[in-house]
């Protein structure tokens, strides 16, 4: 289990961030998805949550095959997703990501949105979290991959017509007003013997891509949700959602058509399936006998659950 807390600053109220989130996860969305991959919202309805109460539940379906490192891609089906569930009671919101066929992979992100510069160090209630796990992301000056960048979206460049914000220069965290702090606790496991240490790496640089591109986005484009109410931000997000399945499954239905068929091997094999594990030289926590597994059984931590 491997556990970092991310903060991510923006030049945005807790309030305005409730929108623009809305709004920037639909639009990224819609825009990443293609040839398909991407994101199918399979529910997105008031629900409550046996601990928490009322709140927001979505469940979606992420589309990665593409995205997987070559060595992991022996042992995936053509058409891989992550199942992804939120629950949003906004500024507070936990999400849990799995894999069907990887019952020892899982995610989990706490989130919490407050009016600050990220100095709370115990935002999450239950003890401060460890210096080490702590990782400030700055959306002005950290690096993304090259293909996520745009102009019109480099921070450095931006301003804002509906509120006269930005550009951002640097130290800008200390300076700006408004300024408000997305705290997320990501946690990730998963446990195959040989394959965990740098697969949850993997995972975790992926998050922090993620993060860094999602939250300059919701910054550059609020001119385009800057002044719209929840229920107007929420039909914008149904629309989207549309828009998106359409997308993922009308291009999962063409590549299905026009695919050459892969070998039985490939295209049946299952994780869950120790025996074909077995025969790929993989050993899991419930098949690796304690004399001869090559790597120190190291105990499981969870410290506590896209958004």
């Amino acid at each position: 289990m491997l556990m970092k807390e991310y903060r991510i600053c923006m030049p945005l109220t807790v309030d305005e961030y409730r929108i623009g989130q809305l709004y920037m996860i639909s639009k990224h969305s819609c825009e990443q998805s293609d040839g398909g991959e991407g994101v199918e919202v399979v529910r997105n309805e008031p629900d409550v949550h046996p601990q928490h109460g009322p709140g927001q539940l979505t469940e979606k379906r992420i589309y990665l095959s593409s995205k997987l490192p070559s060595w992991a891609k022996a042992f995936v089906p053509r058409f891989f997703y992550v199942t992804e569930k939120a629950w949003n009671f906004y500024p507070y919101t936990i999400t849990g990501q799995c894999v069907s066929f990887l019952p020892k992979f899982s995610i989990r992100i706490d989130t919490r949105f407050e009016n600050n510069s990220g100095e709370n160090n115990n935002v999450f209630r239950d003890g401060p979290t460890p210096t080490e796990s702590v990782s400030f992301l700055d959306i002005l000056s950290d690096p993304i991959p090259e293909k996520h960048y745009r102009e019109s979206e480099d921070l450095r460049l931006w301003q804002s017509k509906k509120t006269g914000r930005g550009p951002l220069e640097e130290g800008w965290r200390g300076s700006a007003k408004p300024v408000m702090c997305s705290y997320k606790r990501v946690q990730c496991s998963f446990e195959v013997y040989g394959f965990q240490g740098r697969t949850e790496e993997f995972i975790h640089k992926n998050i922090r891509d993620i993060l860094l591109v999602g939250h300059r986005q919701a910054v550059a484009w609020i001119d385009e949700w800057h002044g719209m109410s929840l229920d107007e931000v929420r039909e914008y997000e149904r629309e989207l959602q549309e828009k998106t399945n359409s997308k993922v499954k009308c291009s999962q239905n063409s590549a299905g058509a026009l695919a050459v068929p892969r070998p039985p091997f490939s295209r049946s094999i299952s994780v869950t399936d120790e025996r074909s594990l077995k025969k790929m030289g993989v050993k899991t926590a419930s098949m690796a006998e304690p004399s001869a597994s090559p790597l120190p059984m190291s105990p499981l931590r969870l410290n506590s659950t896209p958004e």
